[in-house]
């Protein structure tokens, strides 16, 4: 069901900026465009409002009112998310992005987290006590939606995906109610939101398990030619195939960035990069990891002690905001030869110096859960690969998004059909490759919780009544 939508007034909007704690911002205000703006540059959507909420009471004020005057609701925690569904034209955006507090309490090892936080903001405070949670490996993403999608890492052969690590959420709902939702209580709303992204409403606060990490761990690239690609890559699968779940093995194909370890002739030529980091104690990971260490002639080893907060920050500069993005993603259960190939073949024409072919190594914990466990359903894969097509010029964008479709097409028939959701850069389609089997228990969910579509501008779920 559709919501129509109504002209906002000046004297309705003054009279909902008097219900905030939080602020307004209009379209014809100084510093809307920074308001409105996603990491994402191929995202260019003008909302009607921007509510910059500063406490939950603003988030119910937020959907009382758009429901009022039938305005379309987007949200935006870390603003990170490819398909950019954060903003959109015309709608009421419900910015979270100033709700940034985060408790830890050391002793019971939890985290208390608002929706606006970002990984590397989470990591400070957690590391404070050599805590950590799994979250991803660009810390400038958001908490809430990498969290809603399912969310994986570094850590997560060891100690799970992020959904796996929520104990509880707060919820505001379509109905404009705060709940309270876990496995014992709206347990069914719990599930969804761990994995099945915002379509049931709006979380604005998350609780964590969290586990003791570094703050100094085991971890660093490995650059190759990238005429070794094929070689290298083989040898790395039979790494992989019977590595601990505490190692944790990520490879990318891309043009070598100017970073201080890469010699400078290196600079701007296609490379191998191995990344690898270890969860457990050092002296175990300098043993586990060597094997890999060995592998082919590399023109550097950067393997070594790392803080751990730097090492979640590591990849930061090679995928900043405000580039063109379009990403595309498989999940597979093995590395193939044909892969192997694949990867080689589109490594050659990978179409800028700023896109990449990566594969991340999953496995381990996060297959320990049960498909139905939880609304993430990918509890096979033992790869993903992420296509980080990025560039600058608009006119190069129809290029870049066919190089991106070709190699996708072309990986396919290795693939298992599904795609994280968290990957899928279209605003619609691939819902039943993101939830795959989860995906009907999901539409019971969303007809509960969101009967009449609220929260729609997702990946979404469209309920039946």
């Amino acid at each position: 069901m559709s919501l129509e939508t109504t002209i906002l007034t000046d004297e309705s909007i003054g009279e909902f900026a008097g219900t905030l704690r939080g602020s307004i911002v209009r379209p014809d205000d100084e510093g809307y465009d920074e308001a409105r703006s996603v990491w994402n540059a191929t995202v260019d959507k003008r909302p009607a409002l921007i509510v910059q909420c500063a406490g939950t009471a603003d988030v119910i004020s937020a959907v009382a009112f758009a429901k009022e005057h039938g305005v379309p609701i987007s949200v935006r925690g870390g603003g990170h998310n490819i398909a950019g569904r954060a903003v959109e034209d015309d709608a009421l955006m419900i910015d979270l992005s100033p709700m940034n507090a985060v408790r830890v309490d050391p002793d019971a090892q939890t985290a208390r987290v608002e929706p606006g936080v970002v990984l590397n903001e989470l990591d400070h405070e957690t590391q404070a006590f050599g805590l950590a949670t799994p979250v991803g490996y660009n810390s400038t993403t958001g908490v809430a939606g990498l969290t809603l999608g399912g969310g994986w890492g570094w850590l997560s052969r060891r100690h799970g995906l992020t959904v796996d690590n929520l104990i509880s959420v707060d919820v505001v709902t379509a109905a404009g109610e705060l709940v309270h939702a876990s496995e014992t209580e709206n347990e069914d709303l719990f599930w969804g939101l761990r994995g099945g992204g915002g379509n049931f409403g709006i979380v604005t606060s998350f609780q964590f398990q969290l586990h003791e990490v570094g703050p100094t761990v085991l971890s660093g690239p490995i650059v190759h030619p990238f005429e070794d690609t094929a070689a290298v890559l083989s040898e790395y699968r039979e790494f992989t195939a019977t590595a601990p779940d505490d190692a944790t093995v990520w490879f990318v194909i891309r043009h070598a960035p100017p970073l201080p370890f890469i010699p400078e002739e290196w600079h701007g030529r296609k490379v191998l990069i191995l990344a690898a980091f270890y969860a457990g104690e050092m002296s175990e990971g300098e043993t586990v990891l060597q094997p890999l260490r060995d592998i082919g002639d590399p023109i550097v080893d950067a393997v070594g002690p790392h803080p751990y907060a730097g090492w979640q920050q590591a990849f930061d500069g090679l995928a900043p905001a405000g580039n063109r993005n379009y990403w595309k993603s498989h999940n597979f259960v093995e590395m193939t030869d044909g892969m192997i190939e694949n990867f080689v073949e589109y490594g050659e024409t990978i179409p800028t110096e700023a896109t990449e072919i990566a594969c991340a190594q999953l496995g381990g914990a996060i297959n320990d859960v049960g498909v139905q466990e939880t609304a993430y359903p990918h509890r096979d894969a033992e790869f993903t690969m992420v296509l980080h097509t990025q560039w600058t010029d608009p006119e190069r964008d129809e290029e870049c998004i066919a190089w991106a479709r070709d190699v996708h097409q072309a990986m396919a028939p290795h693939a298992t059909g599904g795609v994280y959701a968290n990957f899928v850069p279209e605003e619609v389609g691939d819902q039943q490759a993101a939830y795959r089997e989860n995906y009907d228990r999901l539409v019971e969910v969303k007809n509960q919780w969101d009967p009449e579509n609220l929260f729609r501008l997702n990946h979404n779920v469209e309920p039946t009544n």
